[in-house]
């Protein structure tokens, strides 16, 4: 898929000035289309298509122009929230928490002492840091995901396919120029890339393991060490003292051993004392006390370990000859002097010619059988004589080791080779006739290839064993800064061993990283304070870690003095970024809108915004109010000064008043306020429904002398009453006067009509009223005061008689129910004999069927003629006891 603005090159997607204008032109000199009806429409057809092509260009062109701004945005975005402090920050907590985990059960056995964690914490670090940790083979990151190899010397880390290839490579060099019989014999070993600590063939490393080797391809786990495998390391320390590393899986070397053992001073003299493993070497600061080598003086060091140093006294001693004496270091008692032993030896004519020594000096070296200088015959003579020479000839091997001397027997060197020889060059390609001790070079250059496989030997006369290479390599190393400074050779150079500083801008913080990556890693952060000088109006800036790049703005007050006194309370503006619009208009759509402009400027001090207290216009408030707008205003609210009426307030929105009197009320109206309009609002007597006729005014209103219509207190009749008589009456006069005198119409509970004169309230309860009182079977009746009945004073009881007919009913009612119980019973056995019946039919097989007749029972004739008088009695019975109770 290609780019959005691929697309628009290739395509019709992007438009430009001169093909708008050959489209015009072109369109403008296409023959005119015939005037007839045909060739308008297919000119209008012709224009429609070509507006159609132009609006779906432009349109395809403003998409792709959207995509592409929408694609640079996020882009921007994506960079910015990669590098932000806030997410740098929250990797530091991070890194920081999981260093703590690793070193806790380190600190436990230290009581939280780190000090001696320093360089694992530094090793822990570049596996964190981006870009610090990188394969030195082909100089790139390694990753977390990424299986990798650790050097047991210098702790460096390769990726585990580098480093194969890197053995490889290795062992192919050495191995290379041997011949077949040496090859396989040996087992050459392969070099680290950096330290170049040698590792046999066998241990050339084939799975990727976890630092400590316990796991094989370690999980990524984002809360451990990058290749760790969050076990205890528990490798043995170096030098091993009997434990194991307390970290967690972790690169670079182990800790010194935090155990306490208990252990003496290096004298033994005090007593064992509890201290770490790593440090149980001890000094108790007193003298040691040991026997020196001279065997006279004792060492006086304070306590120290391995062997005393030799002593530092000075004695009178004799040389080895005991000739003479010197005062020399009591730790070299033997020495010899410069003169000659000169003693005379066992013949009496020679003396020793030695240098001085110790012990007999020999017998004399001229004595016993002596040869001539040939070798061929020997001579017993004195002492005194020389040795003569016999004559013979020398026939000594010469310097050539063909040839022997041809000369007597002689004192000396024999001389040099003079034979004539037929000598061959050391190449085997010319031949000639010369001295014998001459060697023969011809002057035919070696045309072989020398083991680097690219220059010639080039050597005169060359035997064909041809010398390495002499050239430098001179390759750029792949840090694409070095050469390589190596002698010309086979295969990929040597890494660059070289390391580089990348600094912060301060340059106090340094992290070193391979020689090629500086400029691809991020400088490390640092956290000494910026020292930069501040570029605004204040006399110090905000205080902000060391950093590229221009200071962050400055966002201290600016307290700079305002025109009214206060100070400026808002963030410093004295170098703020202003966008600069309006400077570039496009040529047309094709081209892409230019970033926007910033220019860097000092702003003003926005408005004062210090909170004064300021009444308002009518004096309702005191709002505190911005210093640049502090002057009197409206509330919006009411007036509410009292007017003349001494009933309302004016209703004019809250304005100025001016005062008539100085000692007047506040709160009173003003010539600016409204004049009163309104009808007299003042209340009325109690039950007055009627208004003032009078306009608003001061004091109490006159009476009022109108009608009242009114209802009775029975509400059926309508009487007229004065106003004044109703309001000014108590009530008793009240209850007369509203009183229309006829009886109550009201009904009372018991449902008889109220016998009092028209009242108010409630009706007595109290009725007068004779009705008529039944017992429960509504035989028996009696006339009865009503009141007496709803007090419940009076009732009437059953006597026998009635007593006598609820039971002859009840038993009426038996009988009834026990003659269709049996009905019930009869009707089921004749289903049951017919259903029989029908069974045993079925059994036989076409078996004519007997055709029975049953003759009835006398109750089955007569039982309707039975029932129908007894319950029509029945029915009239519960009839009459509904009637009775009701």
């Amino acid at each position: 898929m290609e780019a959005p603005w691929r697309q628009g090159g290739r395509g019709r997607g992007r438009a430009r000035p001169g093909d708008e204008l050959a489209a015009r032109s072109g369109a403008a000199a296409r023959p005119p289309a015939p005037r007839g009806r045909g060739g308008a429409r297919a000119a209008a057809a012709g224009t429609i298509g070509e507006r159609a092509s132009e609006l779906s260009s432009l349109k395809k062109f403003d998409e792709i122009k959207k995509a592409n701004q929408a694609a640079a945005k996020k882009l921007v975005e994506d960079q910015l929230s990669s590098s932000s402090e806030d997410d740098d920050e929250d990797a530091e907590v991070k890194q920081g928490k999981i260093l703590d985990k690793t070193f806790t059960i380190y600190t436990s056995q230290t009581d939280g002492d780190a000090s001696e964690l320093e360089r694992t914490r530094q090793y822990m670090n570049e596996a964190f840091q981006s870009g610090a940790m990188t394969c030195l083979i082909c100089i790139a990151s390694v990753k977390r995901n990424q299986a990798v190899w650790s050097c047991c010397g210098c702790f460096c880390i390769f990726h585990l396919v580098c480093i194969q290839k890197w053995a490889k490579d290795s062992l192919f060099l050495v191995s290379s120029p041997l011949t077949d019989d040496d090859f396989g014999k040996k087992d050459y070993p392969w070099p680290c890339p950096k330290c170049r600590f040698e590792y046999k063939r066998s241990e050339t490393p084939s799975r990727y393991y976890c630092y400590c080797g316990k796991v094989e391809n370690p999980t990524v786990d984002p809360w451990l060490v990058p290749h760790s495998c969050g076990q205890i390391c528990e490798r043995e320390f170096k030098p091993s003292c009997g434990h194991k590393c307390l970290l967690l899986c972790h690169p670079g070397p182990c800790p010194p051993c935090p155990k306490m053992v208990t252990t003496t001073c290096h004298c033994k003299k005090a007593k064992p004392v509890p201290r770490r493993c790593s440090a149980k070497e001890w000094s108790c600061r007193l003298p040691c006390g040991r026997t020196l080598l001279c065997g006279q003086h004792v060492c006086e060091n304070p306590c120290h370990a391995g062997d005393c140093q030799p002593c530092p006294r000075v004695s009178t001693q004799r040389c080895t000859c005991g000739r003479q004496t010197a005062e020399r270091l009591c730790a070299s008692p033997q020495w010899q002097c410069d003169q000659v032993c000169g003693k005379c030896l066992p013949c009496g004519n020679h003396t020793c010619e030695q240098v001085c020594h110790a012990g007999p000096c020999g017998d004399c070296p001229r004595s016993g059988k002596r040869s001539c200088p040939c070798g061929k015959t020997k001579f017993t003579l004195p002492c005194t004589e020389d040795v003569p020479t016999c004559g013979d000839s020398c026939d000594k091997v010469l310097e050539c080791g063909i040839h022997k001397c041809s000369q007597r027997c002689h004192r000396g060197p024999c001389e040099i080779c003079r034979q004539e020889v037929e000598k061959q060059c050391r190449c085997g390609k010319h031949t000639k006739r010369m001295p014998c001790h001459k060697p023969y070079l011809c002057e035919t250059k070696c045309t072989k290839i020398r083991d680097c496989q690219k220059h010639q030997c080039r050597r005169k006369c060359c035997s064909g064993n041809c010398p390495p290479c002499d050239q430098v390599c001179g390759r750029t190393l792949g840090c694409r800064n070095h050469k390589c400074p190596s002698g010309c050779h086979r295969g990929s150079c040597n890494p660059c061993p070289e390391t580089v500083d990348v600094k912060c801008n301060c340059g106090k913080t340094v992290i070193k990283v391979p020689c090629g990556r500086e400029r691809t890693i991020r400088p490390p952060k640092c956290k000494q304070l910026c020292s930069r000088p501040p570029t605004c109006h204040h006399s110090t800036q905000e205080k902000h870690y060391c950093h590229f790049g221009r200071c962050p703005p400055c966002r201290q007050p600016c307290q700079k003095t305002l025109t009214c006194g206060h100070l400026c309370p808002v963030s410093c503006h004295d170098e703020a970024l202003v966008k600069q619009t309006g400077l570039h208009q496009s040529a047309g759509p094709w081209e892409q809108p230019s970033e926007p402009a910033f220019i860097q400027t000092a702003l003003p001090c926005p408005p004062c915004e210090v909170p004064i207290p300021v009444e308002c216009l009518g004096q309702h408030e005191v709002s505190p109010l911005p210093c640049h707008s502090a002057h009197p205003y409206s509330c919006k609210r009411f007036c509410g000064r009292l007017l003349d009426c001494q009933n309302h307030t004016c209703m004019k929105e809250c304005h100025h008043v001016t005062k008539l009197n100085s000692s007047a009320d506040g709160k009173k109206a003003g010539p600016e306020c409204s004049q009163c309009e309104e009808e007299c609002t003042k209340p009325r007597p109690a039950g007055c429904p009627h208004r003032c006729v009078l306009p608003c005014h001061p004091g109490d209103c006159p009476s009022c002398l109108q009608m009242l219509k009114i209802k009775c207190h029975c509400k059926l009749s309508m009487l007229y009453i004065e106003c004044l008589k109703l309001t000014c009456a108590d009530l008793k006069e009240k209850e007369l006067l509203i009183s229309c005198k006829n009886q109550c119409p009201k009904e009372l509970p018991c449902g008889h009509r109220c016998k009092e004169i028209c009242h108010s309230g409630s009706c007595p309860l109290n009725c007068s009223q004779k009705v008529k009182l039944r017992c429960l079977c509504k035989r028996l009746k009696k006339e009865v005061q009503c009141s007496k009945i709803q007090e419940g004073k009076v009732s009437l009881e059953c006597d026998a008689l009635c007593k006598e007919m609820k039971r002859k009913a009840y038993e009426i009612k038996e009988a009834e129910a026990k003659a269709a119980l049996e009905e019930e019973k009869r009707r089921q056995q004749a289903e049951l004999e017919a259903f029989e019946n029908r069974l045993k039919g079925r059994r036989k097989n076409k078996r004519r069927r007997d055709e029975i007749e049953v003759e009835q029972s006398s109750w089955q004739k007569y039982k309707n003629l039975i029932m129908l008088p007894v319950f029509g009695v029945a029915v009239v019975m519960v009839a009459w006891l509904m009637v009775y109770n009701d």
